[in-house]
């Protein structure tokens, strides 16, 4: 299975490539978001080490349970040959309203199919009020025309 664009980037299918993923994850459809890690994917997410789709999807369907109204933007950081570093910011709510932020950082290396083998994610969570949330956009994948994280001045 191919997933392009496909590396070697360059700035613009590197940036394609974090929108796709944006956009995938703002589904927040565990299932469809797994196609674009490979079968023996390796990701560290936080202080959470995790291999395989399998695992990957269990811990999505657990982190939106938890992360409710999750808005996600992503923007490149850098990029070289099959490596894409992204930063990311996300809001959503616990089961009791409180608001939060999450910043982070992201490394990405891929397949030569486009397949993301390896992710390793820095992530702090920020207590925002409901009244200081930047992301309005309804659920789903954030519209073109919304501001992206340095338009918002994150």
């Amino acid at each position: 299975m191919s997933r392009p664009p496909l590396p070697p980037f360059t700035a613009e299918t590197a940036a394609q490539k974090a929108r796709m993923a944006e956009d995938a994850w703002n589904t927040r459809d565990p299932g469809k978001v797994v196609l674009a890690y490979t079968p023996d994917t390796i990701w560290r997410n936080r202080a959470e080490f995790l291999q395989g789709r399998d695992a990957v999807q269990a811990f999505l369907e657990r982190k939106w349970v938890r992360e409710l109204d999750y808005r996600l933007i992503k923007e490149v950081w850098a990029h070289h040959d099959n490596r894409i570093a992204v930063r990311f910011a996300y809001e959503w709510h616990d089961d009791s309203g409180n608001w939060f932020r999450s910043y982070g950082n992201e490394n990405w290396e891929f397949s030569p199919e486009g397949l993301m083998q390896r992710r390793i994610a820095s992530i702090n969570d920020l207590a925002i009020s409901r009244e200081d949330r930047k992301f309005h956009w309804p659920i789903g994948i954030r519209p073109s025309d919304h501001a992206g994280l340095s338009d918002l001045g994150l």
